[in-house]
């Protein structure tokens, strides 16, 4: 696995430009992390090299890397006694079979996957570096995000996924029946939420506040299928494999909280957000390909 630290922004934004810098983790020591961090105010974790999938197949080297990182992190952050921490947890996996729909932050974590399951650990890590260094540490538990720019060589992000395959007449796959239901974020939501959480001010009371990222409501993966082919006008090609055990049946993020304390809300819809990367992708085609091979 490896880690590349670079800035959002193209150089024309006019916003500072941070380095690029490379790390393999094979190989990395702690002075690598404290390069990788630097002096930098505000670090946000979205590394991750796993999907439920290959984390249930492997499940120590899902342990290894990603929690391994996390620590790492924190870690390079307590030896400068600074820094701010956003971790991007899983807002579907950490909470397993859910008793309450939506699901606010309170509800128990028993993960069903070994990705879940690894997620938690970090979670439980940031926690414990939070209450016994006073790290400034902030956990996000984001829903299913999409839109155009999201890799599909992996096979995650089942919305984008469709979407790219609908667009190139490929076959799309759909694990069961369809009828799953997940809380999709579109990509532009989702940073907004982060950068809310980023810029809140400090916590006093050593807990590290979590909050659901999420659009707090529910659709099918059927409703999706019909909703891109109401756009593309024209039926798609769909083949359905049987289902996956790990698959809970519905999973929606309560964000109350997130509205409650930042005002924050997702702007688009689901069906917008559709409809914005169908568009996004089909004025630039390069990037569609380029992505699917």
């Amino acid at each position: 696995m490896t880690v590349v630290v670079r800035s959002a922004y193209p150089a024309s934004a006019g916003i500072k430009q941070p380095k690029v810098v490379m790390l393999n983790l094979s190989t990395a020591i702690a002075s690598d992390f404290d390069r990788l961090i630097g002096d930098a105010e505000i670090v946000h974790n979205y590394a991750w090299s796993t999907i439920p999938q290959t984390a249930n197949a492997e499940p120590l080297e899902d342990l290894v890397d990603n929690v391994g990182l996390t620590i790492n992190i924190l870690e390079a952050m307590r030896r400068r006694s600074g820094g701010r921490l956003i971790f991007t947890s899983s807002g579907g996996t950490v909470y397993g079979r859910l008793h309450t729909i939506p699901v606010p932050e309170t509800h128990e974590l028993a993960p069903l996957t070994a990705y879940g399951a690894s997620k938690v650990s970090a979670e439980t890590y940031i926690k414990f570096y939070n209450r016994l260094y006073g790290l400034d540490t902030r956990i996000a538990r984001v829903a299913n995000p999409y839109g155009a720019g999201q890799l599909v060589t992996r096979p995650q992000g089942v919305l984008t996924t469709m979407v790219h395959r609908a667009l190139s007449h490929q076959t799309i796959e759909i694990w069961g029946d369809g009828e799953v239901v997940r809380d999709f974020i579109h990509v532009s939501d989702a940073v907004s939420g982060l950068l809310s959480l980023a810029d809140a001010l400090p916590n006093q009371d050593l807990v590290p506040p979590i909050f659901n990222i999420g659009s707090g409501k529910g659709c099918s993966i059927n409703e999706i299928l019909v909703s891109i082919e109401r756009r593309l006008e024209r039926k798609l090609q769909v083949v359905r494999q049987p289902g996956r055990a790990f698959d809970i049946p519905i999973s929606v993020l309560d964000i109350a909280k997130m509205e409650r304390e930042f005002g924050w809300r997702p702007k688009l819809t689901l069906e917008a957000g559709i409809y914005h990367m169908l568009d996004d992708l089909q004025e630039d085609p390069a990037r569609l390909f380029s992505s699917l091979n």
